[in-house]
This record gives C-alpha cells, structure tokens and sequence, in this order.
C-alpha cells in the first residue's frame, strides 16, 4: 500500500502545479490533481511556493483548511469514482452530481462522507465501512 509522507504529498501537488505552469508533461495522476487545483485558485500561490508549502502548518484551530488534505481528498475520490470502489460510489457521486449540477460541489459533498467515515473508523478502531459511505452519499444524493 502506497503511505506517502507528509512531504511527499506536498511535493507532489507542488511539482503538478509547477509542471503545469511550465508546459511540462504530466502523469495521469497529475493531470486529475492539476485538475482539482485548477478548481481551487486559492491554493494555486501555495502551490507555486514549494519551500513555503512544505514549510507552513495548517491546523483547524488557526481556521485554516489543509490544501494538502484537501486535494488529496479530492484525488481520492476521483479514483474511488473511476473504479467503483467502494462498489456503488460511482452510481451515488453521479446521482448526487446530478441533483447539485456541480460534479465538484459533489466531490465536496462526497468528502463531508469520507471524512465522516475515516474519523469513525479511528475512534472506533474498526476497518473503514464503505457500505455506511456509500449509503451516506446516497442520502445526500436523495435530498
């Protein structure tokens, strides 16, 4: 299993954006999260600013949303979409798509889910419920 660093997260969106500012080739991998910063301008500085990215903290108790977390979440859930894993996400993220007409207020959606579901596991101690996931995006969808 692929457990990236906390830099080599950031390194990554960094390089991608940098890369894609440059002309420069990407992987597929990349162009999905240049796609998502492409969403996210407010991240863009950030992200042209390696030094700096690797450097700053972010933390919930300076209001501060992670960039980092954030779009990785969002790469998460592309492919969590483009493999139907957890087996029913796809058909619920493209219902829910549907019903906001925002593939990306979907995604955001979606990751209120995920997130949900990834802190019940921790507390818990227990393996992750993709059923409970699905079925929490599935509610969302249904609204």
């Amino acid at each position: 299993m692929f457990n990236p660093s906390r830099e080599e997260v950031r390194r990554f969106f960094c390089d991608a954006w940098q890369k894609q500012l440059s002309g420069g080739v990407l992987t597929p991998l990349e162009a999905i999260a240049v796609d998502w910063i492409g969403e996210h301008p407010e991240y863009q500085a950030l992200l042209a600013d390696t030094e700096g990215a690797l450097a700053q903290d972010f933390t919930p108790e300076k209001g501060q949303t992670n960039p980092f977390l954030h779009l990785a979440m969002h790469l998460s859930i592309s492919e969590q979409v483009s493999i139907d894993q957890p087996p029913g996400i796809r058909q619920a993220y493209e219902t829910l798509t549907q019903r906001l007409d925002s593939p990306h207020e979907a995604q955001h959606q979606v990751m209120e889910c995920l997130g949900e579901m990834l802190w019940q596991a921790q507390r818990t101690g227990l393996p992750p419920d993709g059923a409970h996931y699905v079925d929490s995006v599935r509610r969302r969808a249904s609204r």
